[in-house]
C-alpha cells in the first residue's frame, strides 16, 4: 500500500547517495519555430524559428534525473572533440553532474539528435552519430581505470545502454564483476541486441517493446533458445507478460525484472515471488521521451536508500508520470515527485 511518509523518508535519502551512470550519452538539440507557408523549392514546410535550446540524452540525461532527484552523480561516457562534445558538457556542468570521466574520443563524433519542431509537432528529425566504431583500446583502459579506482564510492550504479557502441560485453562483465564483488547495487536500461549481456545484475528496466524484441534476438542468437520457454514474442495479454518475465529474470539470472508497459502500467518480477502490477500514475502524457531514463533513475536510487523492490519499482512509476508530462527528455525533482505521491 501506498504511504507518503516511508515514501518521503526514502525519498529524502536520495540526496545523500552517490550513483555512478556508465552509457551512451547524446546531445539534444531542440528547434521550435512556426509554419506558415509551403517551401517553392520542394513541398515541405517552412519553419520559421523561434528558439533554439540543448538538453542532455541518453545516459546524460539519466545523469541529470539523478541529480535532479537529490543525488551526487559521476558520469562515465566519450564523446567527441567538437563543439557538441563542448556544449554537452556545459549543459551538464550547469546540473551539476561530475563530467571529468567524459573521455574524449577524436575519432568519433559526439552523438547529436536535431529536433525540429513547429506548433508542438515534431517536423523532423536529423541524426548524427557513429556507432560501428569499436571503443578504442586505451580509452577502454581509461574507463575500466576510473571505475575501478573509484568504485567503493559510489552507492550504485547504472549501465544505460542505448546500443550506441560504449556498452560492450567486455565492459559489463568488467563492470558487473566489481559490483558483485564490492556488493554494489547495478541496474540496466538495456538495449535489445545486448539482453545477453546482462546476466545477474541488480535488475534491468525494459518496455515492453523491448522486452518483445530481446526475446525475439534470444531466440535468434541463443546457443540454446529451448531454456527460454516462451511461447510468443507478442506480450498482449498480462499471462503473456507474466511468462516472459519469469522467463527473463530466470534465464538472465536476475535479482529482479521490471517491465514498463505505458498505459498499463509496470509489471516487477522478483526470484521467487508473485509478480507485481503497478497501474500508471500519469495525469496527462505530453512526451514520452525520457520516461525509461526516469524510471531507471529512481529505482535505482530507491534501492540504495534502502526501499524493497516494489517500493522502487512504485516511486519510480510515479517519477515516469511526472516525466511524461514535460517536453523532451525532461527530469523530475525530489520535490516534484513528492507532491506526485501526494496528491495521489
Amino acid at each position: 500500500m501506498y504511504s507518503l511518509a516511508s515514501y518521503s523518508k526514502i525519498i529524502e535519502k536520495f540526496k545523500k547517495k552517490n550513483i555512478l551512470v556508465i552509457g551512451d550519452v547524446i546531445l539534444d538539440q531542440y528547434i521550435q519555430g512556426s509554419v506558415s507557408r509551403i517551401s517553392p523549392e520542394a513541398p515541405v514546410p517552412v519553419v520559421v524559428e523561434q528558439n533554439r535550446f540543448y538538453t542532455p540524452g541518453g545516459a546524460a540525461n539519466v545523469a541529470q534525473n539523478l541529480k535532479a532527484l537529490g543525488a551526487e552523480v559521476v558520469l562515465v561516457s566519450r564523446i567527441g572533440d567538437d563543439l557538441e562534445g563542448r556544449i554537452l558538457k556545459e549543459e551538464l556542468k550547469k546540473k551539476g553532474v561530475v563530467i571529468e570521466s567524459l573521455f574524449v574520443d577524436k575519432n568519433l563524433p559526439t552523438i547529436t539528435k536535431v529536433r525540429v519542431l513547429a506548433q508542438h509537432q515534431q517536423i523532423v528529425r536529423i541524426d548524427r552519430e557513429k556507432t560501428d566504431e569499436l571503443v578504442d583500446k586505451k580509452l577502454f583502459e581509461k574507463i575500466c581505470q576510473f571505475i575501478k579506482k573509484h568504485i567503493l564510492e559510489f552507492d550504485g550504479i547504472i549501465i544505460s545502454d542505448y546500443g550506441k557502441g560504449l556498452i560492450t560485453p567486455e565492459l559489463v562483465n568488467f563492470v558487473c564483476s566489481l559490483a558483485i564483488q564490492n556488493k554494489k547495487i547495478i541496474t540496466v536500461d538495456p538495449k535489445v541486441e545486448h539482453f545477453n549481456y546482462y546476466r545477474q545484475v541488480t535488475s534491468i528496466t525494459p518496455n515492453l517493446k523491448e522486452a518483445e524484441n530481446a526475446i525475439r534476438n534470444i531466440k535468434i542468437t541463443a546457443h540454446a533458445p529451448q531454456e527460454l520457454g516462451i511461447r510468443t514474442e507478442k506480450l498482449k495479454t498480462d499471462d503473456d507478460v507474466d511468462l516472459a518475465g519469469k522467463e527473463l529474470l530466470k534465464y538472465l539470472d536476475l535479482e529482479s525484472l521490471l517491465i514498463t508497459l505505458g498505459e498499463r502500467g509496470m509489471r516487477l518480477f522478483e526470484r521467487g515471488q508473485t509478480p507485481v502490477h503497478i497501474s500508471t500514475k500519469a495525469k496527462e502524457v505530453y512526451d514520452v521521451t525520457g520516461a525509461g531514463d526516469a524510471v531507471i533513475s529512481a529505482f535505482t536510487l530507491s534501492l540504495t536508500a534502502g526501499a524493497n523492490k516494489q517500493q522502487a519499482a512504485e516511486i519510480s512509476n510515479f517519477a515516469a508520470g511526472v516525466v511524461v508530462g514535460k517536453l523532451g527528455a525532461a527530469t523530475v525533482t525530489a520535490k516534484e515527485l513528492v507532491t506526485a505521491i501526494k496528491e495521489y
